[in-house]
Order: structure tokens, then sequence, then C-alpha cells
């Protein structure tokens, strides 16, 4: 499978979500702009249905499934918000869906999850276990396994959010994406490489979820730790599949300290009145600490979820207020 999908194919999710997942704000940062010192746009998937983007790929997903599939039930592996947007869309179309999370996975997310009606296993240690787990489980159940970062349905799900934004501001010269296991980033770099290929496509992830920056760079797969991190949501590693994704579509990717993160959580919090989860919040804090040069105008931030624990994001306000 080529790593992008045909824009026709992300045109047909936009038609298959439509009325489900909303079409969320692209909202101008004039505070924002005077520190990156260019015209900066944010593009809220911390306001999309069940807080982040995922909702949009899971839901294509399951929509595409035979009724035989569905039947069958769906198993997937979810750092949280993959689970939300699955758990969500098994609702809807009736679908009986288990969800593996690591141990370690906010209690917003685990919580949403078991509260839509999914079974939730969150017996393993780590993202990566947490996936192995739900591969085994589909395949001794005859269930389908629904990837949180693969797929053409659900990449073709996520490049819908690529679609709203080139209607919503055509003049767009970059995108800045939160990288994890490559989904989000399938999905915007099949819409933008087709159809508005000077647009410069960047990614953004933090010190402690590099595997996608490591890999690219070392030109083969880098495995990495399970260190605890705010970007929770782009924790674990990447597959083949992720690094063939990683290599058509990016133009730049770097790595944002943890510190970094912290300051923009609670910025975003304070000045832009957002409540925005560390994965979602990488953008910001690379923007906002000057890692990238020379980019492109007008520049749109991606902030991908926002379910963050209560606990947490007081504790980063509070950090932010003792400086």
């Amino acid at each position: 499978m080529p790593p992008l999908v045909h824009p026709d194919r992300v045109r047909a999710a936009a038609a298959r979500i439509a009325g489900v997942a909303h079409r969320t704000p692209l909202r101008h940062s004039a505070k924002l702009s005077r520190i990156a010192g260019v015209e900066v746009h944010l593009k809220l998937e911390n306001e999309q249905l069940t807080g982040s983007f995922k909702l949009r790929g899971a839901f294509n997903t399951l929509a595409s499934l035979s009724e035989a599939e569905r039947a069958r039930g769906i198993v997937a592996s979810s750092a949280g918000n993959h689970g939300l947007g699955v758990a969500w869309a098994a609702r809807h179309f009736g679908i009986t869906a288990t969800i593996f999370v690591p141990a370690s996975a906010p209690a917003v997310k685990r919580d949403g999850i078991v509260a839509l009606g999914a079974r939730v296993d969150d017996s393993r240690p780590d993202y990566d276990a947490a996936h192995d787990a739900a591969l085994e489980l589909a395949a001794r159940e005859g269930a389908r396994f629904v990837n949180p970062c693969a797929g053409a349905e659900l990449i073709a799900g996520q490049g819908t959010v690529a679609l709203e934004i080139l209607e919503d501001l055509p003049s767009v010269g970059a995108v800045i994406v939160p990288v994890g296991g490559g989904g989000l980033l399938g999905g915007i770099g099949s819409v933008l490489r087709a159809e508005a290929p000077e647009v410069r496509i960047l990614g953004a992830q933090s010190e402690r979820t590099d595997a996608m920056a490591r890999s690219l760079a070392a030109g083969h797969i880098v495995d990495i730790g399970h260190d605890p991190t705010l970007a929770d949501g782009l924790a674990g590693g990447i597959d083949e599949e992720g690094l063939a994704i990683g290599r058509a579509a990016l133009d730049e990717i770097v790595r944002v300290p943890e510190e970094e993160i912290a300051r923009a959580i609670a910025w975003l919090a304070e000045e832009e009145s957002s409540t925005v989860e560390g994965s979602g919040a990488v953008g910001v804090a690379a923007l906002r600490a000057g890692l990238f040069a020379g980019l492109r105008s007008p520049v749109v931030v991606v902030l991908s979820g926002g379910n963050i624990d209560p606990a947490v994001l007081r504790e980063v306000r509070g950090l932010r207020v003792r400086r």
C-alpha cells in the first residue's frame, strides 16, 4: 500500500462523517503571531467530538466495515484518544469494541472510553505492549483490528482536517502537525501533497516520543523508551508504514522538551482560553520555543486534542504561575 491516499478518498470520508464529526474552527491567534513573527491560526481539534481529531478516522473506518465484520466486533489499541473515537463510533453502529490502553493512560481518556460502552483492558505497562495484546486478541477472536495510525480509511478520515484548512485558509503556507504514529500526518499529507504541494508540512513531537524523528534521521525504525511524557497521545514506536508516511509527508520535524510542552499547555489555557493536552500542544510549544526557521506565512497549528486530566492541567498552570 502507498503511504498516502488519494484526495478523492478523503472527500468520500468527509461526506461520510458529515453531520457526525464537527467542522472545527480555524482561529487566528494574534498573540502567537506576534511571538512567531508570522500569521498563525489554530485548528481547534481539541474542540472535536470526543475531544480529538481521532473520531474522524475511527468513524470513517467503522462506517466502511461490512455487516459480517461488525458482527464479529472490533479491537483497537490506543493511548486514549483513538479509543474514544472508536468507542463512540462503535456505539453509533452497535458494534462490540475492546480497547487496549497502557496502564499509564490518563483517567479522563480511560474513563471516557468505558462511559461510551467499550470494554477497556489497561493491564499492559506501555503503549507498545497494549498494541501487541490488541493484535493477539483480534487474531484469536477473528475480530477486526482498528489500527490507530494506519489503514486507508483511517488516514482518509484524518485527512478531512486538511480539507477544512484549505477551504478556510487557501493561502496557508505551512501546517504544523503533532506526530506520533503517523495517522494524522498521513491524512494531512495525502491532501496537501496532491492539492497544495507548496504548503510545507512541519512535524512536532516530544523529546520523549521522538520515534519518527529518530527513525527518519537513521533511515530505519528506531525503538524508543517509554519515559513518562505530557504528550502521552504521541507515545510508542512507529512501524514501516509510519516511517513511509513520514518520508512522504514531512518537510521537517522537531523535538520539543517536556518543559516547553508544559509551558504551551499553560499558555494556551491562559492566553487562548483553550484546554489542550500535551500531544496537542507540541506544535505551539515548538513555535513558542523558536524551533522552526524560515516559516512560510500564514501558519496553521493543529491542536490535535484536549483530553487532559484536570490535575495535570492545574499542575502545569501552577508551574507557570510560580515562574
